[in-house]
Formats: structure tokens, C-alpha cells, sequence
């Protein structure tokens, strides 16, 4: 299984990303995990990106592009995995597409989380409260749903267009989304 789970900030793709992981035995790769961590450990990258973080701003492509690349060239990632967090603009799909190729891995399906902004920026509020993310502020969780809004969501209708979009909503009971996508999922393997 090879899927992208999209959707906006705070929409719980991480969360989701997690439990379809658990269940089909591959590993969820989150660029904001990976960004997060370079941050904490104060790495070479995690330097690079510190200002765009703060700023509630997208890390460059081409840095994104590459740390991707290498995540799924691992052992781990051979059997499948759950992209979050990537591709968030039309160049991304280009390189992903690129990527997927060299790989000879083609994508199954992409996941696309939907909820209302209100309920985007009330969850998230609530998460910076609970986890105190710098990142969280109101202000950035705005400009980063602006965000999403303008360079990521038109990308739903790309995969929309290859056949692989799969919309489920986002708000409910966590384990009922999740049995609903996992359903959804195991149904379509079967067809194809």
C-alpha cells in the first residue's frame, strides 16, 4: 500500500496516518515529524528550516523534495508507506511523480481528510494549548489554511483526475474514521 493522506492543518492526517500504519504494517512518513525533529535536536536541517517554521511558511521544494526522496529509498519504506504532509504543491506532485518512477512504485491511493475551517482552527488552538507548538499561533494556523486553500487543495483534483482520490470526512469519532477509510481501502484493493 502506497498512499498519500492530504488535507488541511489540523484536519488529524497524523493521527489517521498513525492507525492505517499500525494496521497495514508500513511506515507513516510525516514531513512537519521529521521537520519537528530536526527542530528539537537543532540539526543541520532542522537550522535550515527554523525560520520558515516560525513564520508559519512552507519549507522550499527542493529541500522537501529531497528529504522525501531519501525517506522512501529506505528498507522500511520497499513494502509500502503512508506519505502526510507531501506533496503540497503542483511542483511536489511533479517530483513525487518523478520520485515514484525511479522508485518503480506506483502510488495506490490518496486520502484526502475534509472538516470546516472552524473546526480546523478550534482543533488547532486546542493542540497548541495541549502540546505548546510554536506553530500553532492563530495567526499562522490562518495563513497556513490560506495556504492549503490555494496550492494544495487543487492538487485533490489532479489525483481526482488519475482515479486515485478516495474523500472521507474528517470530523467524528477517531476510530470510526478510521475503520471507514480502512473499509474504504481494503474495499477498493479488491476491486482493482
Amino acid at each position: 500500500m502506497r498512499l498519500l493522506i492530504m488535507g488541511p492543518q489540523g484536519v488529524g492526517k497524523g493521527t489517521q496516518a498513525a492507525l492505517l500504519a499500525e494496521h497495514y504494517q508500513i511506515p507513516a512518513i510525516s514531513t512537519g515529524d521529521i521537520f519537528r525533529y530536526n527542530l528539537k535536536n537543532q540539526t543541520d536541517l532542522g537550522k535550515k528550516v527554523q525560520a520558515f517554521i516560525d513564520k508559519g511558511e512552507l519549507v522550499p521544494d527542493q529541500l522537501t523534495n529531497s528529504i522525501i526522496k531519501d525517506r522512501l529509498a529506505m528498507e522500511d519504506a520497499q513494502q509500502g508507506w503512508i506519505l502526510d504532509g507531501y506533496p503540497r504543491n503542483a511542483a511536489q506532485v511533479e517530483a513525487l511523480d518523478q520520485m515514484l518512477a525511479e522508485l518503480e512504485t506506483p502510488l495506490d491511493k490518496v486520502l484526502a481528510l475534509q472538516a470546516d475551517r472552524q473546526v480546523l482552527m478550534d482543533r488547532m488552538t486546542k493542540r497548541a494549548e495541549i502540546e505548546g507548538r510554536s506553530d500553532d499561533t492563530p495567526d499562522v494556523i490562518a495563513r497556513r489554511l490560506d495556504v492549503y486553500a490555494k496550492e494544495t487543495k487543487p492538487l485533490l483534483d489532479i489525483y481526482k483526475d488519475r482515479g486515485l482520490l478516495l474523500e472521507i470526512n474528517g470530523v467524528g469519532q477517531i476510530d470510526q474514521i478510521s475503520k471507514t477509510v480502512i473499509s474504504q481501502l481494503d474495499h477498493l484493493d479488491h476491486t482493482v
